[in-house]
């Protein structure tokens, strides 16, 4: 499988359309408002999304299919122990994908090492949807082993994991976008989906706040995991990492380099503050999003 054949794929078209629409509806009605100029940071996002995605093309993706074709054609993993219709399969199959990914994700906050390669997403001084896939690409790299291990031990087919594939591709833009969506609105939908507000406190310059809401798709498995936090306003937020907000950090070489130099006190500022939130939040409830 070569790249080439998989840029041309329909759901690469669905998904460059659903990421010019959040850049044109973002920009129309903001969440937050932007610290950087939008050129410069638009270029890095890009450039860095490309070597991720490159890496995810080549490697990654081939490998989980081709773990996911073997696993059917074996009968291995969770889901053929099961002996379920298709469509039982499919839906157990997609909600696996999501919650495993829930645990993934969280592992890249806590492990030390793997958070020196997450850091470099999170670095980023402002949050929208050029930021959904800025990652490093050493991350996009070593994740081949958790999707081998995801795909093999649950036995999705490779129709689920397309699937899934392309539900996380959309969801991770959307929730990255800075799109101001009416309350109203929002609320009800984070009860089931992750949205922009519940995902800006995930990159708050708060460590707690940052090491919360790791859910992409659904959000409701932050709430079984004891790890929602929405009842902060986004006018409180600040996008970032406190140690790494220098103009110097967000540039590709020091990005590419980042985790492999000694690393800086990640929850304090330049100065040597401990970056903290002392206000009490907007509601007592964590699980009631806020403005």
């Amino acid at each position: 499988m070569h790249l080439p054949s998989l840029v041309i794929r329909p759901e690469a078209f669905l998904l460059a359309a659903i990421f010019l629409a959040l850049l044109a509806l973002e920009a129309l009605r903001p969440l937050r408002s932007l610290k950087r100029r939008r050129a410069r940071r638009w270029g890095l996002n890009l450039v860095l999304t490309a070597l991720a995605a490159a890496a995810g093309f080549l490697v990654v993706r081939p490998a989980a299919l081709g773990t996911a074709a073997w696993a059917e054609i074996r009968g291995f993993g969770l889901l053929h122990l099961l002996h379920l219709p298709f469509w039982g399969h499919f839906v157990l199959g997609f909600l696996l994908m999501d919650l495993t990914f829930y645990y993934w994700h969280r592992l890249n906050h806590t492990h030390r090492l793997l958070w020196r390669f997450h850091n470099m997403h999170h670095v980023d001084p402002d949050l929208d949807v050029t930021t959904s896939f800025r990652l490093h690409f050493g991350e996009v790299l070593y994740s081949v082993v958790f999707r081998l291990a995801q795909v093999g031990l649950t036995g999705v087919a490779p129709v689920t994991y397309l699937a899934y594939e392309l539900a996380f591709n959309a969801a991770t833009m959307f929730q990255h976008s800075n799109l101001g969506l009416p309350l109203a609105l929002e609320r009800p939908l984070n009860w089931l989906l992750v949205t922009p507000r519940m995902h800006g406190i995930h990159h708050s310059v708060v460590g707690p706040e940052t090491n919360s809401n790791y859910s992409v798709v659904f959000s409701f498995w932050d709430r079984l995991n004891r790890s929602l936090r929405v009842n902060i306003p986004q006018s409180r937020v600040i996008i970032g990492v406190p140690g790494y907000l220098l103009p110097q950090d967000n540039r590709l070489l020091p990005l590419i380099k980042m985790p492999f130099v000694p690393q800086r006190p990640y929850w304090r500022w330049p100065s040597g503050k401990a970056s903290l939130r002392f206000e009490p939040p907007a509601y007592p409830q964590p699980g009631r999003l806020a403005q």
